[in-house]
């Protein structure tokens, strides 16, 4: 069985699954979140599906449900682990079946799924306890497969909203405008990928894309944005000026612009057990 090795180096106080608090701040709104946030590629759930031995699916950080909705639109059965009761109460109001715990404190409690996924949560999860964690609960064939949207909007756009959060918020990242988002993310992949090899137990971890646009009214976008990690937390005066500004620059672009996303996947199969 795989395990978290031993001597493992602490990990740095400024990685984000050591923010719990704000992991946990996500249900503030989860009507809202549930709204606002963007789905993922139907050909991302398809290829997963495809690659796994059965129908059950087990969703890291299940939140409001988005994820679990369109796999079980393509038939799998899904149970949830959610950290944040509130948004665990608002998913089961929904039909979905989700348990409350830190995903590396969760008992799988002898149940085994042929697919682990997490959308948009496993920077949350210590990813060596989090892979070992997936590792106990999936079959043998089964698929650990984590994933996160990546949105860069053109450049022009981009400086727009930069230069909103450079007046409100100097000391943010999103002051800064970064044309490297998506490798912003594939450090994300990469870090899970080698929680999953120092864990063992899996195959060699892959790296899938997807690419795909969505546009977003000038409404849409500022529905989205307190949903973010950025401004779950922040005090309310600061977050309607910074809405005020990025409607102003979306309503300079005529109303609607387009933004470009990439999603990524780090995923790895489970070996047969020793």
């Amino acid at each position: 069985m795989p395990t978290i090795p031993p001597g493992r180096a602490r990990l740095s106080e400024l990685e984000p699954h050591r923010a719990r608090h704000l992991a946990e701040s996500f249900g503030s709104d989860p009507a809202r979140y549930d709204r606002a946030r963007p789905r993922y590629p139907d050909t991302m759930v398809e290829r997963i599906v495809a690659e796994i031995p059965g129908t059950d699916v087990l969703d890291v950080g299940i939140g409001t449900g988005i994820a679990a909705r369109q796999f079980q639109g393509v038939g799998c059965k899904v149970l949830g682990v959610e950290v944040d009761a509130r948004m665990a109460e608002w998913a089961r109001e929904r039909g979905l079946q989700v348990e409350v715990a830190a995903f590396e404190a969760w008992d799988p409690a002898d149940r085994a799924f042929d697919a682990v996924v997490a959308g948009q949560t496993w920077h949350w999860v210590d990813p060596v306890a989090g892979a070992a964690k997936a590792a106990e609960a999936l079959r043998p064939g089964g698929r650990l497969a984590v994933f996160w949207n990546a949105g860069q909007p053109s450049p022009d756009v981009a400086e727009a909203f930069s230069e909103v959060y450079r007046r409100v918020m100097p000391d943010s990242p999103a002051s800064r405008e970064s044309t490297t988002v998506v490798d912003g993310y594939s450090a994300l992949c990469t870090r899970a990928a080698d929680g999953i090899r120092e864990v063992g137990g899996f195959g060699e971890p892959e790296q899938w894309r997807f690419d795909w646009e969505r546009s977003y009214t000038r409404d849409e976008w500022l529905d989205q944005l307190p949903t973010t990690g950025l401004h779950t937390q922040q005090p309310s005066a600061e977050l309607a000026e910074v809405l005020a500004g990025i409607g102003a620059a979306i309503d300079a672009f005529g109303g609607s612009f387009t933004m470009c996303y990439t999603t990524l996947v780090a995923t790895a199969t489970r070996t047969k057990a020793a």
